[in-house]
């Protein structure tokens, strides 16, 4: 897809037009691959105000880069960035901006050795570019959903009593892999009675208990996208607590996707469903923001947050995860991966994950 990540590259050299910069060295792996469609461990990117960009990978990824890369000039080296800094020294790209968010000391320094070059941090240019997804990377998400999904579905029918978090955990993982994902997501997590209690506990030995409710998040990667889902499930017959908590979270959920719409304060959309568990007496045990965009990583901008800036745009994938944590008792949290759209209201938004317990309008027993 040349043609798209060509047009990437365009934006890009369009926001360089503010920041006062003859070129920008983009380092960022994921970056990289956003721009080029080269995925790699060691790769750079020299992207001029004006004129072509040129690539810079070592001799691992020479032919990938030749297949994935043919309208990109392309230099095969081990020392990527300062290659492409020289590079830009000696065709008088001397302001040189640079993502210092990702830079350490020890490279900004070999950076910085090599020409005549006036390095400028260039921010979080090409994040932000990332926030509004074009078709191709809403197919992509879309398909990483629906992975997610149907490994889920399967699954579900085999959790067990006496079957370990960790074991649960990793017959998720490989049940994503077998229907196609390239690897999960991230780490899956599977907290179980107390342990849910813990937002991103780490799967343990410990056994599932009839009367557990069971927090599992996870997602399959396809093609460099993640998709993102939780589901809270309960062993055997539920307490009265348990489905008390479970009906607010799920309302709390239902309003917090119902304000993720264009135009939205990303705030308000998590103002909309906090308020919802704060009135009801569990504002404490709700202590994590309400979401985040996702793509080419798994969190990324915008954030859903008390305090964030920023409203939310067409074309957005984000999550809607509220939860409720008590301490000694457990955890409870719904998550749904969808993306926000410029339509009539009743079209607003477009739910990508898709499990038989989408809906989430009641506890699923197990």
């Amino acid at each position: 897809m040349p043609e798209i990540h060509a047009a990437r590259r365009g934006r890009l050299q369009a926001a360089l037009a503010d920041r006062d910069a003859d070129a920008a060295l983009i380092t960022s792996l994921v970056n990289v691959r956003y721009l080029t469609g080269l995925a790699s461990s060691n790769a750079a990117l020299l992207v001029p105000a004006t004129g072509d960009a040129v690539l810079a990978t070592d001799s691992r990824y020479a032919l990938a880069a030749d297949r994935d890369c043919p309208d990109l000039e392309c230099l095969t080296c081990r020392e990527v960035e300062s290659t492409l800094a020289g590079l830009a020294s000696k065709r008088g790209l001397r302001r040189l901006a640079f993502e210092a968010h990702e830079m350490t000391v020890e490279r900004y320094d070999a950076l910085t050795s090599v020409g005549e070059i006036e390095p400028r941090p260039l921010g979080r240019v090409v994040e932000d570019l990332r926030i509004v997804k074009d078709d191709t990377e809403i197919g992509l998400l879309a398909r990483a959903c629906e992975i997610t999904s149907s490994a889920f579905d399967e699954v579900v029918p085999q959790i067990a009593a006496g079957m370990t978090e960790r074991e649960l955990a990793v017959l998720i993982d490989q049940t994503m892999i077998d229907a196609g994902a390239e690897k999960p997501a991230f780490d899956t997590i599977v907290a179980s009675g107390p342990n849910g209690a813990i937002p991103h506990h780490t799967p343990s030995g410990r056994p599932l208990a009839l009367g557990d409710m069971i927090t599992i998040d996870c997602g399959a990667r396809h093609e460099g996208y993640h998709a993102d889902m939780t589901r809270t499930v309960v062993l055997g017959p539920p307490a009265e607590w348990q489905r008390d908590l479970y009906a607010l979270v799920a309302a709390a959920q239902r309003a917090g996707i119902a304000a993720a719409e264009p135009g939205a304060a990303v705030a308000e959309v998590d103002a909309a469903a906090r308020d919802v568990i704060a009135e009801a007496g569990h504002g404490e045990h709700f202590s994590h923001g309400l979401g985040h965009g996702v793509g080419l990583e798994i969190h990324e901008a915008p954030m859903l947050a008390h305090g964030r800036p920023g409203r939310l745009a067409d074309r957005v994938p984000i999550t809607v995860e509220p939860g409720i944590y008590v301490p000694g008792r457990g955890g409870i949290r719904i998550e749904d991966t969808l993306v926000v759209r410029s339509a009539a209201p009743a079209a607003a938004r477009e739910m990508l994950t898709t499990t038989t317990t989408a809906t989430v309008r009641e506890l699923l027993v197990l």
